[in-house]
C-alpha cells in the first residue's frame, strides 16, 4: 500500500495519480477518514494518561474510593473509543489498499494498453501461407481436449496431450534451468495464499473484474501468480543489507476466474483458467531496484529470443498498469492466430517494480550495518506462462507440410525435434 504520510502530505498528486491509473477511490474521503482516526487516537491516548495519572493518585489519595470510581469511568470510556478506532482504521485501511501505487515519471500516459509504447521489435515474423492457429493445428495432431476438460472442470480448462504435454514440461524445466545459470534461487511454491498477501501484493479486484478463486471457509485463495506466495515468503522480516538483492525463480500453478474479460482476446489457451507458470521475483534496496528491473527485462528477452519467437517489448501506459505497479515492461510475442488469422502480437511476458508498495503492507524491511532501517522494494516477472509459449511456438514453427519443428533449445528437454 501507498505511504499515509506520502499522502497527508500530497493528497492532489495522489488523486491525480489515480485518475490516470483508472481508479475510482476518493482521496478526500480517505484523508477525512484518517483525519478523524487521528483525532480519535489522541483522544484514546489522552486519556490512556489519564488513566495512569489517576491510578497513580489512588495509592497516595485521601480519597482512594473516588479515584477508584474515575479509573473505572475511564476505562469504560476507553474500551467505547477503541472499538470506534479500530472500525475507524479498518474503513481507513480499506481505502488506503484501494490506491494504485505511485507512478514512475516516464510511463506513457495512456487509457489503457493501445497506449503502451513500443519499444522495441525482436526478429521478424516469417511468411506462411495460409497459417493455421493453434487450436487448428491442436486438433489436426491430437494436442489438446478442451471437450473433455468441459466435462471435468467447466470451460476454459484443458487437457494437454501427448508431446504437447511433454513440450509444456520441457518449456518449464528450460525456463527454471535458464535462471539458475543466472544465480536465481529455486522455489516451488503453495498454490494457496492467504487473503492477506493478495490485498498486500494489489491482487483485487478492478471495475467488474474479479480474478480470485477463494476457499469456501478458510482464510485462502488459489494464487493467480507465483508471485504472491513469494511475495509472502519474508513477509514480517527484516532482512540485512548484505543477504539482499534476493533473487528467486520460481514454479506454481495459476489460477484465474477471468471475470470482467468478455470481449478480450481469449481464443484457444489465450486465456484460461489454469496455468503453469516460471516467475523471477526480488527483494533490494530502494536503490537497486531500477537497475534490477533493466536485468528483469534483459532475461525475458534473452529467454524469448533463444526460443526464436519474434517478439516485442512494451512499456505499459498508466491505465494499464496493475494497482502494484510503479512501471512494467511486457513482452509481446507473434501469433498468427489474433485477427482471425492474419496475425498480431500477444502478451506473453511482463516485469513489474513495484517500489515499496508491497513491502509496506507485509512489514518487510532491510536494515543497513549502520542499524539503519527501511521498506525493501519488491519485483517480479515472468520467464514463462505455458499456455500463451505453447500458442507462439505452434503458430511460429508451423511448416508447410503441416509438422511443427521445435525450438532448437528445447529439443534436449522433450526429446524430440517435431510434432507430426
Amino acid at each position: 500500500m501507498i505511504d499515509i504520510k506520502y499522502l497527508r502530505e500530497n493528497p492532489d498528486l495522489v488523486q491525480e495519480n489515480s485518475h490516470k491509473r483508472k481508479s475510482a477511490v476518493d482521496i478526500k474521503s480517505l484523508v477525512k477518514v484518517d483525519e478523524q482516526y487521528l483525532s480519535l487516537l489522541k483522544e484514546v491516548e489522552d486519556l490512556r494518561g489519564r488513566r495512569n495519572q489517576v491510578a497513580a493518585k489512588a495509592q497516595v489519595a485521601e480519597d482512594r474510593q473516588a479515584s477508584i470510581e474515575e479509573g473505572k469511568q475511564i476505562k469504560v470510556a476507553i474500551a467505547a473509543k477503541e472499538v470506534e478506532l479500530k472500525d475507524l482504521e479498518l474503513k481507513r485501511n480499506a481505502l488506503l489498499h484501494a490506491v494504485p501505487n505511485l507512478t514512475h515519471p516516464d510511463v506513457p500516459v495512456g487509457e489503457g494498453d493501445a497506449d503502451n509504447k513500443v519499444l522495441k521489435e525482436v526478429g521478424k515474423p516469417k511468411k506462411i501461407k495460409n497459417p493455421k492457429n493453434h487450436l487448428e493445428l491442436a486438433q489436426q495432431h491430437d494436442l489438446i481436449d478442451f471437450e473433455r476438460a468441459t466435462k471435468v472442470a467447466g470451460a476454459k480448462f484443458y487437457f494437454l496431450k501427448n508431446k504437447l504435454a511433454l513440450l509444456e514440461q520441457a518449456l518449464i524445466r528450460y525456463g527454471i534451468d535458464f535462471m539458475v545459470k543466472e544465480g536465481y534461487e529455486v522455489l516451488v511454491t503453495p498454490d494457496v495464499s492467504k487473503e492477506e498477501i493478495l490485498v498486500a501484493k494489489g491482487f483485487l479486484p478492478r471495475g467488474p473484474e474479479n480474478q480470485v478463486y477463494f476457499v469456501e471457509g478458510q482464510d485462502l485463495a488459489l494464487i493467480g501468480t507465483s508471485e504472491i506466495p513469494v511475495l509472502g515468503y519474508h513477509m514480517g522480516e527484516t532482512l540485512l543489507e548484505a543477504e539482499i538483492p534476493k533473487k528467486y525463480v520460481a514454479f506454481s500453478h495459476c489460477f484465474r476466474t477471468e471475470a470482467g474479460s468478455y470481449g478480450r482476446e481469449s481464443y484457444g489457451l489465450y486465456r484460461v483458467h489454469q496455468f503453469s507458470k516460471v516467475e523471477m521475483f526480488a527483494f533490494c534496496k530502494p536503490d537497486q531496484s531500477e537497475a534490477l528491473h533493466l536485468e528483469f527485462l534483459e532475461n525475458e528477452k534473452r529467454f524469448w529470443k533463444s526460443l526464436g519467437i519474434p517478439f516485442r517489448v512494451v512499456d505499459c501506459a498508466t491505465g494499464d498498469l496493475g494497482g502494484s505497479d510503479f512501471r512494467r515492461y511486457d513482452i509481446e510475442a507473434w501469433m498468427w492466430g489474433k485477427n482471425e488469422g492474419k496475425g498480431g502480437w500477444g502478451e506473453v511476458t511482463s516485469c513489474s517494480n513495484c517500489i515499496d508498495y508491497q513491502a509496506r503492507g507485509l512489514n518487510i524491511k532491510y536494515a543497513t550495518k549502520e542499524g539503519d532501517k527501511g521498506f525493501v522494494h519488491t519485483l517480479n516477472g515472468t520467464v514463462v506462462a505455458t499456455p500463451r509459449a505453447i500458442i507462439a511456438i505452434l503458430e511460429n514453427y508451423q511448416q508447410a507440410d503441416g509438422t511443427i519443428s521445435i525450438p532448437e533449445v528445447l529439443i534436449p528437454y522433450c526429446g524430440f525435434d517435431q510434432i507430426g
